[in-house]
């Protein structure tokens, strides 16, 4: 007998491979019910609830989108957030810990610190002084 394993060839012919089954893309909802929206413009409508005169993070924003690892990709749809109408309130967004990172990205400068002083948050040294206080958790809050 012969200890040769059968061929993967039939008929002179190489053997098909088998495609894994299509699945859906996955499709976001946002609270409007609209379908397919990109990932800034979700961050967008976020940021569009944060209640004047309060504050959030970039990483509390990708944790209510579910995506807890992409707060810089939240920092970048900031970056962009000038140009998108209906306008966002993007100088509400801020670090971790209450820190202006995105301050250098509003003309003119000093920006974003005017506009929150403007709403009654106070920052001392590019940091909001009561950040703990003024905190906004969409997590929570949506």
């Amino acid at each position: 007998m012969s200890t040769k394993k059968p061929s993967a060839k039939k008929n002179g012919k190489p053997k098909a491979k088998r495609s894994k089954p299509k699945t859906e893309s996955l499709k976001t909802i946002r609270p409007s019910g609209a379908r397919e929206e990109s990932f800034f413009e979700l961050v967008y409508e976020v940021a569009r609830q944060i209640p004047y005169g309060r504050v959030t993070s970039y990483g509390a924003i990708a944790a209510c989108l579910g995506t807890k690892l992409s707060a810089r990709m939240v920092g970048w749809a900031m970056n962009g957030a000038d140009k998108v109408n209906p306008t966002v309130p993007a100088h509400r967004v801020v670090n971790r810990v209450g820190l202006l990172s995105g301050k250098h990205h509003f003309k003119p400068p000093g920006k974003m610190e005017k506009l929150l002083k403007k709403e009654g948050i106070l920052v001392k040294d590019d940091k909001i002084v009561n950040f703990k206080e003024k905190f906004w958790n969409p997590g929570e809050e949506l």
